[in-house]
């Protein structure tokens, strides 16, 4: 029999910080199975430290204080993977898979950290590397009728739904029209010829956006706001953490929510987790 799976994301923005916060407490009461992390920026005991009992996989970044990203998982983690492309791509900290096994039916899960770039500079050009890289490895996670889930703080807003003030941010790292491209192909039907918002031409690969579905034609729901200014308050925010699956795996949805938190003072990062259900298991 199948069973629901509760799988979240969240860009923590130090997880040392975010447990000061109060991010265990939220964990707890949010019943997960298992947890993509972002932005851990720590070594392995300070992980174990702030997650005490989970199954984890770290990749940390070369830079000390910098990204990181993680899976903790309440279930066995049958195997985990940290490579993607080749020597050129700056993916130290930024992109894990793990295997889990459930029910008989192999999950695999990844902790995606894309570059925040910034345009017209080396930043933009490893963004641009990474975000090729990912082109080239959906097909691969996605081949038969794989169940696989991208998760993480993507940073673009894929269309104009994605980021209250979109007129403000057309020039800008994270909603440049080639940035937006790439998820124009990643959510198109797979093998259909799709002309992105740049005006580029590509193949789909026919993964699903999980919260756009789920969510429909709406505004947001945001899932990252600036501490400038009251654009929490305000809810001037950005879509940009996601939970992007394989059609097998969409089709298994049974909830999404942004867990945004009720007041700015209850954060304990500048960006809410992102949580769905599936129904994993034969």
């Amino acid at each position: 029999m199948p069973r629901t799976l509760r799988i979240a994301t969240v860009n923590v923005n130090g997880i040392r910080a975010a447990v000061r916060n109060g991010m265990a407490g939220w964990l707890d009461a949010a019943d997960v199975d298992i947890l993509a992390l972002q932005e851990v920026r720590a070594e392995r005991v300070h992980l174990e430290a702030a997650l005490p009992g989970w199954e984890l996989v770290h990749d940390e970044s070369h830079t000390k204080g910098r990204s990181g990203v993680a899976v903790a998982s309440r279930l066995p983690i049958a195997a985990w993977r940290t490579e993607l492309g080749d020597d050129t791509v700056d993916s130290q900290g930024r992109w894990l898979e793990a295997d889990v096994e459930v029910g008989g039916e192999r999950l695999t899960v990844v902790s995606a950290y894309v570059h925040s770039g910034e345009d017209g500079t080396p930043k933009q050009i490893a963004k641009y590397g990474f975000l090729d890289a990912m082109s080239e490895r959906l097909p691969q996670l996605a081949a038969g009728d794989a169940l696989a889930l991208v998760m993480g703080d993507l940073n673009v807003g894929h269309r104009e739904l994605d980021i209250k003030n979109w007129r403000g941010n057309v020039k800008k790292a994270g909603f440049l029209p080639r940035e937006r491209a790439y998820f124009d192909r990643f959510f198109a039907d797979a093998g259909a010829e799709v002309t992105g918002v740049d005006g580029s031409v590509g193949t789909g690969l026919g993964w699903v956006d999980v919260g756009r579905r789920f969510a429909g034609e709406v505004d947001g729901p945001y899932t990252w706001w600036s501490n400038r200014g009251q654009a929490f308050d305000n809810d001037t925010g950005w879509r940009i953490d996601y939970h992007v699956a394989t059609p097998a795996l969409a089709a298994r949805v049974q909830g999404y929510r942004v867990a945004r938190a009720a007041a700015y003072a209850q954060r304990w990062s500048d960006h809410a987790p992102v949580v769905a259900d599936y129904a994993i298991g034969r």
